[in-house]
């Protein structure tokens, strides 16, 4: 996934983790960072049997969240950070109306100290829809 990708590439996204599995299995990819964990480490800390984690890791491979690479006779995933930081940003690239006041974390109680009312706040997040 690249940085500038579509609503179909993040809706994509989004539904890959929209599975308990696979977000466990998401996070605790996230949490190791890039040096990732073997196909067999991640079934025996899940505790899903193997061809569950295939379907889950591929879903997640699709989706463009996860590496895969060979480590010898292992197959090693990680969380591709890339994909991650990318659907975060395209989730909070308009927080606070893009006044650039929550870079680079949105926090709609900042736009509000900035002196915005909560009507013009409200206003704002129902045209977007």
């Amino acid at each position: 996934m690249s940085t500038n990708f579509t609503t179909t590439e993040v809706t994509r996204a989004l539904g890959a983790l929209a599975q308990e599995t696979r977000l466990e299995l998401f996070r605790m990819l996230v949490e190791r960072g890039p040096s990732g964990l073997s196909a067999g480490m991640l079934a025996e800390r899940l505790k899903v049997p193997p061809s569950s984690l295939s379907f889950h890791l591929r879903t997640l491979q699709h989706a463009g969240l996860i590496t895969q690479r060979r480590a010898s006779r292992q197959m090693i995933y990680a969380a591709d950070f890339g994909s991650m930081n990318a659907v975060i940003q395209y989730l909070t690239e308009n927080c606070c109306g893009a006044q650039g006041v929550c870079a680079p974390v949105c926090n709609p109680g900042a736009a509000l100290a900035t002196g915005e009312n909560r009507d013009d706040a409200a206003a704002r997040g129902r045209r977007r829809r």
